[in-house]
């Protein structure tokens, strides 16, 4: 009865475990199938520039699950907090992770404007920062190969290095990546660390050619993009020339391309920084211009400035020999013999007075008449006759005859008028003709 009882246990045991891996094998064909037709959907909303509708097709097969629900669902196989792409085949694996790093791409070229209408501000927000921080490739690690970085599909690498190159700002923790994934993984040759010391790798990997190229691909994002991009040129070379992975023939191709990157760096700095002094240079120049300007305008500024005074230094001199003048002849003595003549000169000559503007030139002034000559003539007699009284002193007899040349000189410029000599002699005739009515009239009388 007791082998009986064993042979029973025994069997009930290969039957459980039979059961359970026929029923995990199921469940990881149907879980395959399942990220299979969802990798499809999302690929297509992709192709349709549909963007939010394929991430969201894709989030489910790529999310991290708790552990009591990744049991739940996939028993013993599933890798715990892992995403269920985790359980699908190398194949099927690689293309989702790649086809979620080229769409992480796309959202962030759309920009913040347009991502945050997609998408909303802060899942736009959290979208780039996978990539502009680097935490996508932890990500990845935790959610697609159970955190081994060593496990990580070499195409999975090529498409995590270059989302960082494109998007991150410095490359110490794509470089830090890439080494640590080197030296955890199956890529054969050396790879080396930030400190610059050289530590072999594990054993060769798959000698196929698309391994191969995939390989050779990341070496050369390694050497010879995420190295030079840290000023680290030497540690590059030493790299590539230490590297097993590449033959004699590849080896010197990527040393000469290092060189050219370098000579490209070196030439491209010289030119930033001749571009920069010519900026500067520039600019200076524009500076002394600018200040030449301004001198000169201040120069200007000046010499009218200078100009205003003069004008009016000399408007107040001319105002003060005006009022010096006007106040000198006020108070000047009586008038001699020569201010009487110059006193008749400027009567007979009258100062001409400034033209107005846009009047006709005034017509000639009338020639002296005999009036004008004697009146002229009179007055200059009487300031001689009174500066001799004033000098000599005249007596009475003098003084008579001084009467009577003056009455002859007014009897001369009474008759020099020719109206007056006209009504005189008019007067004359009248009166000779009433003296001679008055004779006929005494003859007739003495006649009767």
């Amino acid at each position: 009865m007791a082998p009986t009882s064993t042979l029973t246990y025994q069997d009930t045991l290969d039957s459980q475990y039979l059961s359970s891996s026929l029923s995990s094998l199921s469940r990881s064909r149907s879980t395959n199938s399942l990220i299979v037709r969802t990798y499809k959907e999302a690929t297509q909303l992709y192709l349709t520039k549909r963007f939010r509708e394929a991430l969201e097709a894709l989030e489910p097969i790529i999310t991290t699950r708790s552990a009591d629900e990744e049991e739940h669902t996939n028993g013993a196989a599933g890798i715990i907090g892992a995403a269920p792409v985790a359980q699908s085949s190398k194949g099927t694996r690689t293309k989702v992770w790649v086809f979620y790093l080229s769409l992480l791409h796309a959202i962030i070229d759309l920009g913040a404007e347009e991502g945050k209408l997609l998408f909303g501000s802060t899942k736009w927000r959290e979208l780039a920062a996978k990539a502009r921080d680097g935490t996508v490739w932890e990500d990845i690690v935790i959610a697609g190969y159970g955190g081994e970085e060593g496990a990580v599909d070499a195409d999975v690498v090529v498409n995590l290095a270059t989302l960082l190159l494109g998007h991150m700002n410095g490359q110490k923790l794509n470089q830090q990546r890439l080494e640590s994934w080197l030296a955890t993984s199956d890529v054969g040759g050396h790879v080396g660390f930030g400190d610059g010391t050289m530590s072999p790798s594990l054993a060769n990997g798959s000698s196929t050619p698309k391994a191969l190229a995939t390989r050779l691909k990341v070496l050369e994002l390694y050497a010879l993009h995420v190295l030079p991009a840290n000023e680290e040129w030497e540690y590059a070379r030493q790299f590539i020339e230490m590297s097993e992975t590449l033959d004699e023939e590849r080896r010197e191709a990527f040393l000469h391309a290092l060189e050219d990157l370098k000579g490209e760096k070196d030439g491209t700095a010289a030119k930033e920084r001749e571009l920069a002094e010519r900026r500067d240079r520039e600019m200076e120049e524009q500076q002394r211009r600018e200040e030449a300007s301004r001198k000169a305008e201040q120069e200007a500024e000046r010499r009218k400035a200078e100009e205003k005074e003069r004008e009016k230094e000399k408007a107040s001199g001319v105002n003060s020999i005006t009022g010096n003048g006007s106040s000198a002849s006020n108070k000047s003595p009586a008038p001699t013999a020569s201010n009487g003549h110059a006193k008749s000169s400027s009567t007979s000559r009258p100062p001409p007075k400034a033209p107005k503007k846009q009047l006709p030139p005034s017509p000639p002034p009338p020639p002296a008449t005999l009036y004008r000559r004697a009146s002229s003539m009179l007055q200059n007699v009487q300031h001689m006759v009174l500066q001799a009284s004033r000098n000599m002193g005249l007596g009475h007899g003098s003084y008579a005859m001084f009467r009577f040349l003056m009455f002859m000189l007014a009897f001369l410029v009474v008759v020099a008028r020719r109206d007056v000599r006209v009504r005189a002699r008019r007067l004359m005739e009248e009166g000779w003709t009433k003296v001679r009515k008055t004779v006929g009239m005494g003859v007739k009388v003495s006649y009767i």
